[in-house]
Order: C-alpha cells, then structure tokens, then sequence
C-alpha cells in the first residue's frame, strides 16, 4: 500500500551557473519560472555577472574583469573564493552546476565548485555543454579536459552538444533559438529531478532513492518528455530516454533507475503506468532495479509527463580511468525498443 507523502524534512536544491554560459542557463531557469531552487551565479566577469537576475552572486577573483579564455584562471580565480563558494552551498542537499565548456571560467571554476561540494557532502549533479565544432579544436580539446577535471567530482554530469543544435532544431534556426533550447534541456533535467523529490505522490520517491541511484558507479542519464492524447504514455517515455541534444549511450547496462510519471489524478490510469514501465523496461537490463513513482498535478490537464534517471552505465572510452566518482550523465536517441520481458522494478515509498 502506498500512501501520499504527508510531512518530510525539505530538501534544498541549489542551482549555480558558471561563467557566461552557466549565467545565461541561470536566467533562462528563472525567467522560465522554475521555483522550489535557489539560484547563484558565479562569474569573473563582473559586467556579466551583473547581468544576472539572481539575488546570490559570487564574483571570482579581483580584477572583475575575466578569465581570457585561460581555464587555470578560472581554476585559480574559484580557489580564492573557496570559503565565499562554501558559504554559498551550506545547507544545500542537492546541487546542480552549469557551465559551459571550452572557455576559461566554466572551464577552469566548475571543477573546483564541484570539489568544494564534494567536500561538503552534498549530492552534486552537473550540467555543462561541450562546444561548436567551428570553434576550432583547441576550444573542445579544452573542454574535454574540463569534463574530465569536472567527472572525478560530481556524481552526475549532463554533457551537451552545442554541435547538434543546427541538426536537431533545422537550418534555419536562428542564435537565440539554439541556445535557448540547450538552456531548456537544462532546465527539463532540473526541474524534473526536483518534481521527483519534493512533489507530493500517490507513489513517493525520496531524496534517499534519488541519492542512491545519483551515486552509482559509471555514467548516468536523465530525461524528461511530456506529451497528452490516448498515446501519451508511450510517447513520453520513449522521449524521455531520447534527447538528441545529449552525449549518447544505452539504457542497457544501467544498474538503478529512477522513473517518474506525473498526470492529473482523473486521468492518470493503472495501464498508462504499465504502458510507461514496458517501454523503459525493454531498454534496460534484467537485473536493474528500478523505482518509480507517480506524481499528481491537475494543471497538466490531458497531459502526462515522464522523468527518468539511470545510472550505473558502462563509462565512455574517452574518459581516463581513475576518477572517483566517475557517473558521467549521458542521453540519446532510443533507437527500435527491444522485446518486451520481464524486469524487476519497484514502487518506492
């Protein structure tokens, strides 16, 4: 029997951009009108952390004036700011970092964020963005050493892919579209994973399963999609575990899973949970175990939505070995869904 979730200690959610693009994903997350985080933004550009419409604000380093695309100033401008970037998190149960990659603050401040998160405790999921391949490849041989530094201390990390927005989102797309939509994949990945804690369910899933699963060892994956009409269900979960703007990899190996299913409670129906689960399912291993939940919102109206986390993926060859904890979150394209068998999964709560 699984009751709804009456009283639970809350759960703090800290969202902090870095640098000019962890700035910009900030503003689109606020403007969007996500609630329930804080939000912080940190910078060593003072001109564009001004730009920034959030009340918590850490400068990095002293000039204000910049990293000069130079990762070891950033690095070396965020290690100054350690106790300032300390204070910032205390209380936070969960943190989520964005940067972009390939330049100098991001690159170089996102890694020693993520250790002084490390360090407090706090269950760190990043989200960062790799860049064009027109920017040369000095700019993603850059930002792939980034990720590497920014891998070994996170227990989640989103990559994604700046040079499959022309793709994804057509031709014609204009600049602001394009990075508007990589800023959206951010906040879906945010906002689905605080839905999945602090929403109130018929089927609870905890901060405690979401530990669990964000810490698995190897990569990770989350998505969320939402769709309404008598396919909805199918719909939504064969989106969720597909986004084209995400580092690809297989549901297969994953170890843990987390799934959320949020629908209106008049429309929400035992099959639909069934019909969620079945497609997930094909996708992964026998032995995963996997907890799902299911969420009431009336305001969706005739629509569901579906969030997914996976974790305990195989790690990508290109990540050297040795990193402690190496949960690289990576999504992509589904392919055709296998034949449906049996997978033992859960109902948390």
């Amino acid at each position: 029997m699984h009751d709804h979730k009456h009283s639970q200690p809350e759960t703090v959610i800290k969202v902090i951009g870095i640098g000019g693009a962890g700035g910009n994903a900030i503003n689109h997350m606020a403007s969007a009108g996500l609630s329930g985080f804080e939000f912080i933004c940190a910078n060593t550009d003072a001109q564009a952390l001004s730009l920034v419409h959030v009340e918590k604000k850490i400068q990095l380093g002293e000039s204000g004036m910049g990293a000069g695309s130079d990762p070891i100033v950033g690095r070396e401008s965020a290690m100054r700011e350690r106790t300032a970037i300390a204070d910032a998190l205390k209380g936070a149960n969960m943190v989520f970092l964005t940067a972009g990659m390939g330049g100098g603050t991001g690159t170089g401040a996102a890694p020693v964020i993520a250790e002084v998160a490390r360090e407090m405790g706090i269950l760190t999921v990043g989200v960062v963005s790799k860049p064009f391949e027109f920017e040369g490849p000095r700019r993603m041989r850059v930002a792939e050493e980034g990720i590497a530094m920014l891998a070994k201390s996170v227990d989640s990390l989103v990559i994604i892919l700046n040079s499959r927005l022309e793709e994804v989102l057509g031709a014609d797309v204009t600049q602001k579209q394009a990075f508007a939509a990589a800023d959206d994949v951010l906040s879906k990945a945010v906002s689905g994973i605080a839905e999945i804690i602090t929403v109130p369910g018929m089927i609870n899933v905890d901060f405690e399963d979401v530990r669990t699963v964000m810490r698995q060892t190897g990569m990770a994956m989350m998505g969320s999609a939402q769709h309404a009409g008598d396919d909805r269900a199918v719909k939504a979960a064969e989106e969720a575990i597909s986004c084209p703007l995400l580092d690809g990899t297989n549901l297969h190996s994953a170890r843990g899973l987390l799934v959320n299913i949020t629908a209106s409670e008049a429309t929400l129906k035992l099959r639909e949970t069934k019909q969620v689960m079945t497609v997930i399912c094909a996708q992964t291993s026998e032995d995963a175990i996997i907890k799902f939940g299911a969420v009431f919102d009336d305001t969706l109206g005739d629509a569901m939505r579906v969030t997914v986390v996976a974790t305990g993926l195989n790690r990508p060859s290109d990540f050297a070995a040795g990193t402690r904890r190496p949960a690289i979150s990576r999504s992509g394209p589904s392919g055709v869904l296998g034949q449906v068998r049996q997978t033992r999964f859960e109902a948390a709560g």
